[in-house]
């Protein structure tokens, strides 16, 4: 079980790392642009990074964990873990989302560098969102009953 939540936790930071040096490069392109669309614009190709990344390194890690003897896909216990996974995913990603758009804004309208700004709130959020998924992961019991 704890392999399984280390696995995790490895693929969203090695995702996260990913998506945190092309929206920089992405919020320092963008610098001559409105606040409002550099950080939106900024966010966008975070989402398409990241989810990039952390899917490709998710199914690598788990490709064979679904596999029955027969060499067929255990569906049914696919199925209940990618609910508990989007389900945790999904609850971090909304908590992510508000905070990175909000302290990104607000970093730029107080006049920090865009690629620092885009850093900083991507950086910060990261670490709240580790804690929420982790919270969630172990509330809709992921990692229990032999998975």
């Amino acid at each position: 079980m704890l392999q399984e939540y280390l696995k995790l936790n490895k693929n969203v930071l090695i995702a996260f790392a990913a998506s945190i040096i092309i929206s920089a490069v992405i919020a320092q392109v963008l610098s001559d642009q409105d606040d409002i669309l550099n950080t939106t614009y900024t966010t966008i190709a975070d989402y398409a990074i990241y989810f990039s990344v952390f899917s490709s390194l998710f199914y690598f890690d788990n490709r064979k964990k679904y596999r029955l003897e027969s060499g067929k896909t255990d569906t049914v216990k696919l199925k209940q873990d990618l609910k508990k996974l989007i389900t945790s995913l999904g609850i971090a990603e909304v908590v992510y989302t508000i905070v990175r758009w909000a302290l990104q804004y607000y970093l730029l309208t107080i006049n920090y560098d865009p690629y620092l700004a885009s850093i900083l709130s991507q950086g910060i959020s990261t670490i709240i969102y580790m804690m929420v998924l982790n919270l969630t992961v172990k509330i809709t019991r992921l990692y229990k009953d032999g998975n």
